[in-house]
């Protein structure tokens, strides 16, 4: 599988790694590909597309309230 690189401040990097030490995750990478493939997954296949604010904004709330944001 292709891969690309993702750029996260380190901040944020810092405290997923806190909140994933007690978890199974073994990096914050796998981590993040978790929470993502989630996200999209939730999303009904016609809207995988373009995404309309009021998705985007929910995508922001949730990501938030995990910490991530």
């Amino acid at each position: 599988m292709d891969k690309v690189t993702l750029k996260i401040p380190r901040p944020l990097y810092n405290r997923i790694k806190q909140v994933i030490e007690p978890s199974g995750f073994s990096s914050v990478n796998e981590f993040v590909v978790y929470v993502l493939r989630d996200l999209v997954s939730q999303m009904p296949a016609a809207d995988r597309g373009d995404l309309t604010a009021g998705e985007v904004e929910a995508i922001r709330k949730r990501l938030k309230n995990i910490g991530y944001l």
